[in-house]
């Protein structure tokens, strides 16, 4: 039997707050499949889902999943299962659930498929034990299965974030390299290199550690021709004075042609001596 989802106590945010806002270009754009009219608008509805679940503008073709396209343009599936889909995707669980903690999972995958940031710290618990529970699958089912985003985005609309009145949208958020990612490659590596440098005690064994281990083997690898500066300068010094130069005095009395002066028509030589006004 799964754990029941904890209680939470929403918090105040834009997207709970009636807005009197004019809709200008900072606005998200809501792509529906209901409004579509030919193949191409298929595929903006297509990208704008890639863009907003994998936080990527420029789709990489291992990104693709060509079966959910497939079935999307067929009609067989319908938005809502699509992003589903995406978040089950193993391209997801690569870049974005195997590096980033249980509670930031929940707060990035909220802003890509809710359209919000998590409320607080007891919310990204409550759905940290629900990952713990049911996986990233169940997670995702459990999110996209919700009262909030079937009044949101129902079947036919691509998730967006939900009236952003300041900061970055969610979307341009890099999801990789968090504090909690980093602190376990420092654990697992050892000390980084800018932090070894940035210490009171340097010595040559913390910055040997600091240092990755393929680095090393790496510059041990680089063959790079063994050049003598000293001998180099010497050969080239002996060369020029060794070098004959070819001799430049003259011997004979030979006439050297006369240089005549050549006449330039000037421009004043055409004016007139009388100018009529």
């Amino acid at each position: 039997m799964p754990i029941p989802l904890l209680e939470i106590t929403p918090k105040t945010q834009n997207q709970r707050v009636a807005g009197y806002d004019v809709l200008d270009e900072d606005d998200a754009a809501i792509y529906r499949l209901s409004d579509l009219n030919s193949s191409v608008d298929v595929d903006q509805i297509i990208w704008a889902a890639y863009r907003q679940i994998f936080s990527e503008h420029l789709i990489l073709e291992s990104y693709r999943q060509p079966a959910l396209e497939s079935q999307l343009r067929n009609r067989t599936i319908s938005v809502r299962e699509f992003v589903q889909g995406l978040g089950k995707s193993e391209v997801y669980r690569q870049l974005v659930a195997d590096t980033n903690s249980n509670y930031r999972l929940v707060d990035i995958t909220f802003k890509r498929f809710l359209g919000r940031a998590s409320y607080d710290k007891d919310e990204q618990i409550a759905w940290s034990i629900v990952i713990a529970t049911r996986g990233l699958h169940g997670f995702i089912d459990a999110v996209v299965d919700s009262e909030e985003y079937r009044q949101n985005f129902g079947e036919y609309i691509v998730p967006y974030q939900r009236r952003r009145m300041e900061g970055r949208p969610f979307n341009l958020v890099n999801p990789r390299y968090g504090d909690y990612w980093r602190n376990r490659l420092i654990e697992r590596e050892g000390a980084s290199y800018y932090q070894v440098g940035r210490s009171d005690d340097i010595n040559k064994q913390s910055i040997r550690q600091a240092i990755p281990a393929n680095f090393l083997s790496m510059a041990q690898g680089m063959l790079l021709p063994h050049v003598n500066y000293q001998r180099t300068t010497a050969q080239a010094a002996a060369r020029v004075n060794s070098a004959k130069l070819p001799e430049t005095t003259r011997t004979g009395t030979t006439p050297q042609p006369a240089v005549k002066r050549t006449n330039v028509a000037l421009p004043y030589r055409y004016i007139p001596l009388d100018p009529k006004a």
